[in-house]
């Protein structure tokens, strides 16, 4: 079965960006979602015609249905999400809310969904805590989390340069085989 791949932050080529790259390059069937190319709208704008009717969603072309279909078709799901502020970025968020016109009124749906397998991988020098808090949400279990902090591998995030460092890439790669063996 496939894994999907999501890439939460907006930068093109950032850290984010090509971490999943590298995981597209590791798993077997990746399907890749990076936000820095797809236009995803969040809740609001509209007069909540969801709650009345799943399919009344202004938004219902967006490609945020296309990546929850993904993730029930997928044996593991591979979330890649920068530090903003201590806290996810803005499109995780968006990703997160959206879902509950997705799920509304399709509970076989929603229980697809929480049996996939999902692992996040964090760029973020700060509060981890944050981090287990926010993808808690996601996942019955503990959070599986790998925290790459370009300070530790002699790297600063806005540089876009953590796959440069050998040990990065390492960590990383241990880290998706670890499941995809």
């Amino acid at each position: 079965m496939k894994t999907t791949i999501i890439s939460f932050s907006s930068r093109q080529n950032g850290n984010c960006a090509q971490i999943a790259r590298r995981i597209q390059s590791l798993v077997k069937e990746p399907v890749l979602f990076d936000f820095s190319e797809l236009d995803i709208h969040p809740c609001g704008k509209c007069n909540y015609e969801c709650f009345n009717e799943r399919e009344k969603c202004p938004y219902m072309q967006d490609a945020e249905y296309g990546m929850l279909e993904a993730i029930t078709q997928s044996a593991m799901v591979y979330f890649v999400l920068p530090n903003y502020c201590d806290y996810p970025c803005a499109n995780y968020f968006i990703f997160n809310e959206r879902s509950q016109c997705f799920f509304q009124g399709k509970p076989e749906v929603l229980d697809l969904y929480e049996k996939v397998p999902k692992r996040s991988i964090v760029v973020s020098n700060t509060n981890e805590t944050n981090f287990v808090t926010a993808l808690s949400y996601q996942t019955a279990d503990a959070p599986d989390v790998l925290f790459l902090s370009a300070k530790s591998y002699g790297k600063r995030s806005i540089s876009g340069d953590l796959l440069s460092s050998e040990k990065a890439v390492a960590d990383l790669t241990a880290f998706v085989k670890a499941k995809d063996a």
